[in-house]
């Protein structure tokens, strides 16, 4: 599974003109689940989402996670996150898991996550989106548990 992670100070996405999630001061994730992934990867992308470091501590140093600083999360599925673009100029999504896992996953990542943590919010599941967000740094990065690691 993949998690583009970004710092924000505020966040939403809106469906057909209405708000269907926002935060302020969290982690804005996008969320791809890619082929073979099942919930052993979802459980460990989200433990290690949940205490990855990338807020600053009395030093200005990244040592505070999203739990430790009480920041909310924004879980946005983007099936995208998996193309494959290293050849032409369409992207393929091959890798990408099938609509229906894909589902499943980002699904089971939700009711897991907020099992965990209290406040989250999301997009929706295979609807067009607008995304907006407050980039804090900017901080964005990279999370990827491959599936069977």
């Amino acid at each position: 599974m993949i998690a583009l992670i970004q710092r924000v100070t505020h966040a939403s996405v809106v469906v057909d003109g209405a708000a269907v999630g926002a935060i302020e001061a969290g982690l804005m994730v996008l969320l791809c689940a890619e082929r073979n992934d099942t919930e052993k990867e979802a459980d460990a992308l989200l433990a290690k989402l949940l205490s990855y470091r990338v807020f600053g501590d009395d030093a200005g140093k990244m040592n505070r996670s999203v739990a430790d600083v009480g920041g909310a999360l924004l879980l946005v599925p983007q099936f995208t996150l998996a193309a494959d673009t290293r050849s032409g100029t369409r992207p393929s999504f091959t890798p990408a898991a099938s609509p229906e896992d894909g589902k499943r996953l980002f699904d089971y990542f939700v009711a897991r996550a907020r099992d965990k943590h209290p406040a989250v919010e999301t997009g929706q599941f295979g609807a067009h989106m607008q995304v907006s967000l407050t980039n804090d740094g900017p901080v964005t990065f990279w999370l990827q548990i491959k599936a069977g690691n």
